[in-house]
């Protein structure tokens, strides 16, 4: 045996040594690709074609040419062993296993998003967080707890970004936000969550309401009432809002709003009557709105939520924070005059 065959041997059996000691510190598979993973790039190319349905769309979105966006898809499905998507000449539909793909695909995009993101805030001199909560009453309560946070001297500079409706949890989802404030009605799923406070809704409606005549209200009463809508709001949302969930209306059939100063504005046009916090009638007294008790509309609640499993040190101070605040607030009641 040749000096060059036996250097190859010796290399060979080098890099077979360190990669058993590699698997053996860290796991077979952490770090060696098998055959048949994805990388980021295929994934991303996959999404934007099954939500496209349209190669050319979903190249142009992607900002390259057809032919090697449709070659990774081939490749995509030859390495899977499944067939992704239907074709033929007019149209393109997603496979039983092309549906999966997607909603896998989308969960690992988020991660990888949220991990870029969050791995530069961390990598900052100054580390920092960022807290998101939509427009009204969960901002206002935000505000405060940054306050409170930021007078501890451990405490990270916190930001707040104020989201539309609903975005809140998707921002911690892909890593935009390290925290939010959800509000009623919110879903929390896929994240840790820990409620902060509660109060009940009450009724807004124009002065000269007949509705208003009546110092307490049930949400029977609001049957056949034109009651704002959310905009992109889902059906559970809607009828939160509009107290069908105990015995309200059928489906809200008012105006579509953004935010609550949009809202009430609605409300004191006579367009509409609305559920609204009990917090959110004490902040915003107007002469054209009068707020009135209703007994069985459900608690209007805010919590706040963050990645799971998150080992971060800030966050966890924040959250603490944000609990301890939020008591002392619960103990001292939302005294608010509805007359």
């Amino acid at each position: 045996m040749g000096i060059t065959r036996l250097g190859a041997v010796a290399n060979g059996n080098s890099e077979r040594a360190a990669r058993s000691g590699t698997e053996a510190r860290f796991g077979r598979g952490l770090y060696f690709r098998s055959m048949d993973d994805l990388e980021v790039r295929e994934l991303r190319y996959f999404v934007a074609v099954a939500e496209e349905l349209n190669f050319t769309r979903a190249a142009e979105r992607l900002g390259m040419a057809q032919p090697p966006l449709s070659r990774v898809i081939r490749q995509i499905e030859a390495r899977l062993g499944v067939q992704l998507l239907e074709r033929s000449t007019r149209h393109v539909s997603l496979t039983i296993a092309g549906t999966t793909l997607l909603d896998e695909a989308k969960d690992v995009l988020d991660a990888v998003s949220a991990a870029s993101r969050r791995t530069r805030r961390a990598g900052t001199t100054a580390p920092r967080l960022v807290i998101t909560a939509k427009s009204g009453v969960a901002t206002g309560l935000l505000q405060r707890i940054v306050d409170a946070y930021h007078s501890r001297s451990t405490a990270a500079h916190a930001e707040i970004e104020v989201s539309g409706w609903g975005e809140q949890a998707g921002m911690v989802h892909d890593g935009r936000a390290d925290l939010a404030l959800l509000s009623s009605p919110y879903d929390a799923s896929g994240l840790d969550a820990e409620s902060l406070t509660t109060e009940p809704r009450v009724l807004a409606l124009p002065v000269d309401h007949r509705l208003a005549r009546r110092r307490e209200l049930r949400c029977q009463d609001l049957a056949g009432e034109s009651m704002p809508r959310w905009a992109d709001s889902t059906a559970a949302e809607r009828a939160y809002w509009s107290g069908r969930a105990a015995g309200g209306p059928t489906e809200p059939h008012g105006p579509v709003v953004t935010d609550g100063a949009q809202l009430l504005e609605v409300v004191g046009l006579g367009q509409a009557v609305a559920l609204v916090p009990r917090s959110m009638a004490e902040l915003n007294p107007r002469v054209d709105v009068a707020y009135r008790a209703v007994s069985d509309a459900s608690p209007y609640a805010v919590a706040v939520a963050w990645p799971p499993g998150a080992r971060s040190r800030a966050i966890s101070e924040f959250v603490r924070v944000a609990i301890e605040y939020s008591a002392r607030l619960n103990a001292g009641a939302y005294a608010v005059a509805v007359d």
